[in-house]
């Protein structure tokens, strides 16, 4: 993707330290665009940087970006402020960008990092410091601003006891200016996140296609006796050649009865002869996440109950994928969902109708046998950021995900695609990689 100036509109050359292509820059200037009618007249929106974080020693865990701060500025390197205030009095204002100085010393052991002129050119943003400047120019900002709004980690399944970078910056803002009206960018993120903009659904649609070069490359290498971890090998080799950074979260790599384990990620077994493997892996490109999960014979044959059930999950994900549209509420969906599985199960012979009718208020008897979510937001985290609890609307990416596990007959099966909500429908970014179960068998057969 070709990045402009935003002085000349011009085309130049971008550089960014990352493996993947330069991302246009005008994605991060709309994005900041569409925060400013969220904001408070006269406010300041200020986002930090994840900490770059310990392992043991001297060592590191690889750098992630916080996700609000790249999907505002394109910015991806630790130790990086970005401040917004759109109604500031003076233009150079408006937009800045704090970054980290780079030195020699810094260029021999970690590398390039970026130059002012560099960071201006990812972000779109003009006025760009060192930021050993944030505390002056900061305070020089918060003598005019009247509210200031700053970014937590409000996702429903979070639970970080860390103070993170955001917290003490929270804690060290009330503490010396405890007299501005303090409010949280959280709910405008989920917002904006929500509905995602053509050059993210293109991000999205390659971790999508590296991860179908995954699948398509290593289903037909499946036999009896292979380690899960060395499945998991030939994925990585797959993504870290395509420009992936490798996976978007841990990889689930699961045979035989742990199939029936939803988030196991010890990969640590060997693929049993007539039993499933379940693959779920998403490739990460350019921050953006794909998700999918395919099931697979170890043998290259389902058995005849292996199929049946695989066949019962495959019809749920079809249907739901008709489904999907604009307008669409996320209750009525999920209701629909749990009447699909009801007659899939009783079909299975796994529960009775009289099950159905005297199941109490708020346990559904499917959740023996089904028991998460079909679907969640997907972009710049695997669960990204989006609206759960009201209607569906055009350009929202989510997963497929039902699934149907009898332990008791080490029979774990969960298939998964990616879409985009489209004005009539859905797009699928996952059409590349087999589902139907005869098309699974064949791929096998490729040895």
């Amino acid at each position: 993707m070709v990045s402009t100036d935003v002085n000349s509109g011009q085309p130049i050359t971008t550089y960014d330290p990352m493996r993947y292509r330069n991302i246009d820059t005008n994605l991060f200037i709309k994005n900041r665009k569409k925060l400013e009618p969220y904001l408070d007249p006269n406010s300041l929106v200020v986002l930090h940087a994840n900490d770059l974080m310990a392992k043991n020693t001297d060592g590191t865990m690889p750098f992630v970006q916080n996700s609000d701060l790249f999907y505002l500025s394109g910015i991806d390197q630790e130790e990086t402020i970005l401040l917004l205030y759109p109604d500031a009095i003076k233009k150079e204002w408006k937009e800045i960008l704090f970054i980290k100085e780079t030195n020699p010393v810094v260029a021999v052991w970690e590398g390039s990092k970026y130059t002012k002129e560099e960071a201006s050119r990812v972000s779109g943003i003009v006025t760009v410091h060192w930021l050993s400047e944030f505390k002056r120019i900061f305070h020089t900002l918060m003598g005019l601003a009247h509210h200031l709004y700053l970014n937590t980690n409000e996702h429903p399944r979070a639970n970080f006891p860390i103070a993170t970078r955001d917290r003490r910056f929270i804690r060290w803002c009330q503490h010396h200016y405890p007299l501005h009206a303090y409010a949280r960018l959280a709910p405008i993120m989920q917002k904006l996140r929500g509905i995602k903009d053509e050059i993210e659904i293109a991000l999205i649609q390659t971790a999508c296609d590296i991860t179908a070069a995954g699948f398509l490359s290593t289903i037909p290498m499946v036999h009896p006796g292979l380690m899960e971890y060395e499945i998991e090998a030939l994925f990585s080799y797959e993504f870290l050649r395509r420009g992936s950074r490798g996976f978007a979260y841990d990889p689930i790599i699961a045979s035989g009865a742990d199939s029936c384990i939803l988030h196991y990620t010890k990969n640590d077994k060997p693929c049993p002869p007539g039993e499933l493997l379940l693959m779920d892996i998403g490739a990460e490109y350019a921050n953006y996440a794909a998700d999918i999960t395919r099931v697979i014979p170890i043998d290259g044959k389902f058995t005849a109950r292996q199929r049946k059930v695989y066949n019962s999950v495959l019809r749920i994900l079809q249907a739901a994928e008709g489904l999907l549209r604009p307008g669409l509420s996320f209750s009525d969906y999920h209701n629909a969902i749990g009447g699909w599985v009801e007659e899939e199960l009783v079909a299975l012979n796994l529960i009775k109708t009289a099950d159905i009718k005297n199941q109490p208020k708020g346990a559904p008897a499917y959740r023996k046998y089904f028991m998460h979510g079909i679907s969640h937001h997907l972009g710049l985290s695997t669960h990204d950021l989006g609206d759960t609890h009201g209607t569906m609307l055009p350009n929202m990416v989510l997963t497929i995900e039902p699934g149907i596990y009898i332990k008791e007959e080490k029979i774990g099966i969960r298939l998964e695609n990616n879409v985009v909500i489209t004005t009539d429908g859905v797009q699928n970014l996952t059409q590349n990689i087999p589902i139907e179960a005869e098309a699974i068998e064949a791929l096998m057969s490729k040895k």
